[in-house]
């Protein structure tokens, strides 16, 4: 647009006082402000100003002026804090720990690269509420109550089986009963509800080695000192690294991982809701890699 300079200076200077109160504003000189004004009544053809004294006043066409600048620059800062919003827009989303650890924050880089959205973590498991804790959004695995009426996206249904380091392995493969089974308390009957659903008819022994979380486990069988009862999503990276392998296989838990957020009426939406869609729709992408495959030479999901 012509002379933008100009009638930022007008816009200024009609809410000013004197021209050298709206050249202290714009940190320009006092005859900077009077030749921006000159040049914007020259190419108006009307005059914007008349002294008074020291200070100076609007003419009726400098009324008619200001009102339109108003709006216009208004709507440039209305527009200007949008953008900014935008840009240092995130969300506040909890999510299991070992989910987070072992899944999630190795490709959240990919999600910002896509969007420019944040994520910011913070890892619990079980009941949640979003807001009293600040939260966006939740990522759970089903198997708790839900204590509020939240929307429940469902993510990816949970695959189970035991999984071993490739050494660890060969040197148990032929006596079962000297496997040593790896748990967590905050899970502390997956090896038992895995053996009932596999059909009970394996001997893995009683040894069995306890730790306080869940993650623990698979970075104890990573490191080949037992076997622990893998979820896909939480061993599918070691898996294809080769750090992992699962020789009986996977089956499915009866459990899945969810996505809770509020259940919003439309009058409720706010700038956020694109970026919550975003990331619920790459989640969904992203864990639907996350459910093994049959296997046709073996009959085991993989």
């Amino acid at each position: 647009m012509r002379h933008l300079k100009s009638f930022h200076v007008f816009h200024v200077a009609a809410t000013s006082a004197t021209f050298s109160e709206a050249a202290s504003k714009l940190n320009i000189t006092h005859g900077a402000v009077s030749k921006q004004i000159k040049v914007l009544e020259a190419y108006l053809a009307h005059p914007l100003f008349v002294k008074q004294g020291r200070n100076v006043m609007l003419t009726k066409e400098g009324i008619l002026l200001k009102g339109y600048t108003e709006q216009a620059f208004q709507a440039l800062e209305t527009g200007v804090a949008q953008l900014s919003q935008l840009k240092n827009q995130h969300l506040e989303v909890s999510c299991e720990p070992t989910l987070t650890m072992r899944w999630l924050m190795p490709r959240l880089s990919d999600f910002h690269h896509q969007t420019g959205t944040d994520v910011r973590l913070s890892t619990a498991g079980g009941p949640v509420n979003l807001g009293v804790s600040g939260l966006s959004m939740a990522i759970r695995r089903d198997d708790f109550e839900l204590e509020h009426d939240y929307r429940k996206t469902h993510l990816v249904d949970e695959w189970v089986g035991p999984v071993f380091s490739p050494e660890y392995w060969e040197k148990v493969k032929n006596d079962l009963s000297s496997i040593k089974k790896l748990s967590s308390l905050t899970r502390p009957h997956a090896w038992n509800e895995w053996m009932a659903n596999y059909g009970g008819v394996l001997d893995f022994g009683q040894t069995h080695q306890d730790y306080a979380h869940f993650y623990f486990c698979f970075q104890a069988a990573v490191d080949g000192l037992g076997a622990a009862i893998g979820s896909y999503p939480l061993v599918v990276d070691d898996l294809k690294r080769g750090n992992l392998i699962a020789p009986f296989g996977f089956m499915l838990s009866g459990h899945r991982y969810i996505l809770l957020s509020e259940d919003k009426t439309m009058s409720e939406h706010s700038v956020k809701d694109e970026s919550e869609a975003q990331f619920t729709q790459w989640l969904k992408d992203n864990l639907s890699c996350c459910e093994p495959r049959l296997q046709e030479q073996t009959g085991l999901y993989y």
